[in-house]
């Protein structure tokens, strides 16, 4: 196991600190000047996980209130709103600095039978024949100041594999179609809620760069202020995040200083484990 992966699952394993009171770290994810929004998302999963008996997310629904600050814990309030025979229903808020970050409503289902239906995975090529993060990051170095080299560069606990690059410091306008593979080897022979909670984690990344595409921006350019507003999340099969999952992400709107932006997560064989939708800020920068 890789450093970086060690510290995100210390991340996903939030401290209880009385019967529906958690804390988690705050610092250490994606990004550093506030806590990269999957984060949030997973440890408050992870604390309405720690409330619930043998039954596993297939939703959950989260607002995005206040940005995250990274300096300090995360503490989390779980509300059992709801246990019913086949359903049983968590609001979790996470709080800073005594106010709402995020709130989050997940809900927890038995192991029903039914018909099953998918969409199909689009054809891509395999993950191995697209460069690393690491190696395309190492492509831009150079036209990045000096002292934040470090943290373009720092390792990250997941393997990503972008089939849809595009240069972010001069992006050219494209189709809103974004795809990445991902995954992490670390995740070998985790239970089904940390395998929920890393791929939760992973369902913010690159989703809102999508709606981007089109207008040629890209977080590097200086000409967006963005952030998620709010995030949704549905599990239709079991994860395996040590395999490679295909991000398929696209963006049909964007419009009034938002954009709305959704994506499938497909395992390597092509079934549908995952569906996300988003909408974020996309305003003009001032």
């Amino acid at each position: 196991m890789t450093e970086a992966e060690r510290v995100l699952l210390d991340l996903l394993d939030i401290e209880r600190l009385e019967v529906d009171l958690f804390r988690g770290t705050g610092s250490g994810g994606e990004t550093p000047m506030r806590i990269f929004g999957g984060q949030v998302i997973a440890q408050a999963l992870a604390a309405a996980y720690r409330t619930v008996d043998d039954r596993l997310c297939h939703s959950l629904h989260a607002y995005f209130i206040r940005p995250g600050d990274p300096t300090i814990p995360v503490i989390y309030q779980v509300d059992r709103a709801r246990d019913g025979g086949s359903f049983t229903t968590r609001r979790v808020v996470a709080i800073q600095h005594g106010k709402q970050i995020l709130n989050m409503s997940a809900s927890f289902h038995i192991q029903d039978e039914g018909w099953d239906h998918h969409h199909q995975m689009p054809r891509m090529e395999a993950p191995e024949t697209y460069p690393s993060r690491a190696d395309l990051r190492m492509q831009y170095v150079d036209q990045v100041p000096e002292k934040l080299r470090g943290e373009l560069l720092r390792d990250r606990p997941i393997e990503v594999r972008e089939a849809s690059h595009l240069n972010p410091f001069n992006p050219e306008k494209s189709d809103d179609r974004n795809q990445v593979w991902f995954r992490m080897n670390a995740a070998t022979n985790a239970d089904q809620v940390t395998q929920h909670l890393l791929l939760a984690y992973a369902s913010d990344m690159y989703l809102m760069s999508s709606g981007m595409r089109p207008h040629g921006l890209s977080w590097f350019t200086g000409e967006v202020n963005g952030a998620s507003l709010d995030h949704a999340l549905w599990f239709h099969a079991p994860v395996h995040f040590e395999n490679w999952h295909l991000y398929s992400m696209d963006s049909p709107w964007g419009g009034r200083g938002r954009s709305f932006n959704r994506g499938s997560i497909y395992a390597q064989d092509g079934t549908l484990i995952a569906s996300v939708a988003q909408e974020g800020l996309m305003r003009k920068a001032q």
